[in-house]
């Protein structure tokens, strides 16, 4: 491995907001609007966006690849999202809504040379992830790259994103946390708030037995926060995640892998001093691991 984990996972934080925008941009609902989707909330969008390179795969494929969200939900969003319009017009509309909002977003720095050189060092390291038993990876890596820096930035982002998810996933089934234990473990260690994980509409009943089983495992306390072992796990979990995500960054240098760092930083601001993205995530982007 060339890079360290903490570098591994700095590049995840500098990416993913370029990943979300997405989902949150004023651009990309009107676009889904035009398909036909609802918009008074963000996650039919999101569920047709994030899934469409898969195909018109049915909610159960969906649920198995997005893996937090109470299944109850991905039948919800997924079951009518290919009658209301095809996953190859929601790739076109998801495509036009990345320009558009990145042009909005990133204003005079659209076609710089900065940007240009990130989006082919991005695309390096994209284009080097095996994405074998990483399905959502394969799915978009192929995908036809698009012409203009500020898209393969974005595509490249996703790529990488949705190779990091994919391999979270084969951590988390490694230390024996289920889709609800998942995020019960995320909040027990202080990642955010629970409230903002009822964003992935488990029900109390589903989020307290998740937390019970967690409990006779000894890894929460009885009002939820973790225990000794129950940090020790996650941080496991978190550990074999980046561990996993690092071998498409060995494509880069370490020098071009600062230097991306370097160039994501100026745009990634932009993105995030728009007030798009939300203060807490379910994520924990902001969580710091101390690997042993």
């Amino acid at each position: 491995m060339k890079h360290s984990l903490g570098t591994i996972r700095q590049m995840w934080q500098l990416l993913e907001p370029v990943h979300a925008t997405l989902y949150y941009a004023p651009e990309a609902f009107e676009e889904a609007a035009a398909l036909g989707y609802a918009t008074d909330e963000r996650w039919p969008s999101y569920f047709a966006y994030r899934a469409a390179p898969l195909g018109p795969v049915d909610p159960q494929v969906v649920n198995a690849l997005f893996y937090s969200l109470s299944p109850q939900m991905v039948e919800r969003y997924t079951a009518p999202a290919w009658r209301t319009a095809a996953p190859e017009r929601v790739l076109a509309a998801r495509t036009a809504a990345v320009d558009r909002a990145l042009r909005t977003l990133l204003g005079n720095r659209i076609g710089s040379p900065e940007l240009r050189e990130a989006a082919d060092l991005a695309r390096r390291a994209a284009e080097a992830a095996d994405t074998a038993g990483r399905p959502l990876a394969a799915a978009n890596a192929a995908l036809a790259w698009p012409a203009e820096p500020h898209i393969a930035l974005w595509q490249a982002a996703t790529i990488l994103r949705e190779h990091r998810g994919d391999g979270h996933i084969v951590a988390l089934q490694a230390h024996g946390l289920g889709p609800a234990e998942s995020l019960v473990s995320h909040a027990a260690v202080g990642a955010a708030p629970e409230e903002v994980f009822g964003s992935r509409q488990w029900t109390d009943a589903e989020w307290t037995a998740a937390r019970e089983r967690l409990a006779a495992r000894g890894l929460v306390e009885p009002d939820g926060t973790a225990t000794r072992e129950g940090l020790r796990v996650r941080t496991a979990v978190e550990k074999l995640t980046d561990e996993l995500a690092s071998a498409p960054w060995d494509a880069l240098t370490p020098q071009e892998v600062a230097r991306l760092a370097e160039l994501l930083v100026p745009p990634v601001l932009d993105i995030v001093g728009a007030g798009l993205l939300p203060s807490q995530s379910t994520l924990g982007i902001g969580m710091t691991y101390v690997y042993a």
